[in-house]
């Protein structure tokens, strides 16, 4: 793979998809549909997920890819291919919440490598350099060119005053449960794949996930928090988070800054 193409499409592709997303959020009431799984879906997933599916499709025709989306692209079995939720948090989209990203990533035999968490509504981007180095680039976001990145790195965490991060809209006393047996400083509600990276940054040092996720949902954050020197791990074993699984389900999760002291569930 050339991680300097890679790079570029999937930085240009999220923030095509972020525009649209936005031209949807910002307009007119919008319906909002149930999938099988009990989950909404609203127009703008689907259009953000033309957008990439095509460009990925067109950059890197032999590369499998898997997107939330496609029903069918979830019957494949691969260990290396790109994954893709074109709106993650669609509930904080539908309520016009801003805590909502675009992610595309890719991943090398199980684990993902690379990765671009862009959340439109914040004016927030997040992404894997070529040299796995992960950054948060600021100013305007033209698509062709990159603007100002600072590299971004996990925190040193203090084991008796945490910063904790869990989910704004699966919050539940099995996680409340977990979270109690840390000696937590304070604890911040997000949305989306924003969890992940506010452990990249150093803003948050754990995130704990007891609930149901897909492979699309963490494959990005996942890859951008790796490059700012940070680990996602099962919750039951701790043992590394792999992709590529049957159905692309994911086990409950831990991600977390090194420095933290992990209990058992």
């Amino acid at each position: 793979m050339d991680f300097d193409k890679l790079g570029d499409v999937m930085r240009r592709l999220s923030l095509e998809a972020g525009d649209k997303i936005m031209e949807i959020y910002n307009g007119p009431d919008f319906e909002v549909k149930t999938k099988s799984d009990e989950s909404p879906v609203t127009v703008a997933d689907e259009a953000a997920d033309a957008i990439i599916s095509a460009g990925l499709r067109a950059a890197f025709p032999d590369v499998t890819l898997v997107t939330e989306e496609q029903a069918a692209t979830h019957g494949q079995t691969a260990s290396t291919f790109l994954i893709v939720d074109p709106l993650d948090g669609t509930k904080e989209f539908v309520h016009r919440r801003g805590d909502f990203t675009v992610n595309i990533a890719y991943v090398v035999d199980g684990v993902p490598v690379r990765g671009v968490v862009y959340a439109p509504a914040k004016g927030r981007l997040f992404y894997t350099r070529p040299d796995g180095q992960s950054v948060e680039e600021t100013g305007d976001f033209a698509k062709d060119t990159a603007g100002p990145t600072t590299p971004i790195k996990v925190s040193s965490p203090d084991n008796t005053a945490l910063m904790v991060v869990a989910s704004k809209s699966h919050r539940d006393q099995a996680t409340d449960d977990y979270i109690n047996k840390y000696a937590v400083k304070d604890m911040k509600s997000a949305g989306s794949s924003l969890k992940f990276c506010l452990i990249a940054t150093g803003e948050a040092d754990i995130y704990p996930r007891v609930g149901r996720t897909m492979e699309w949902d963490t494959a990005a954050g996942h890859a951008v928090l790796t490059g700012a020197g940070g680990h996602v791990v099962r919750f039951d074993n701790h043992e590394i988070l792999g992709y590529g699984k049957v159905g692309f389900a994911n086990p409950f999760f831990i991600a977390y800054a090194p420095g933290v002291e992990l209990k058992q569930a």
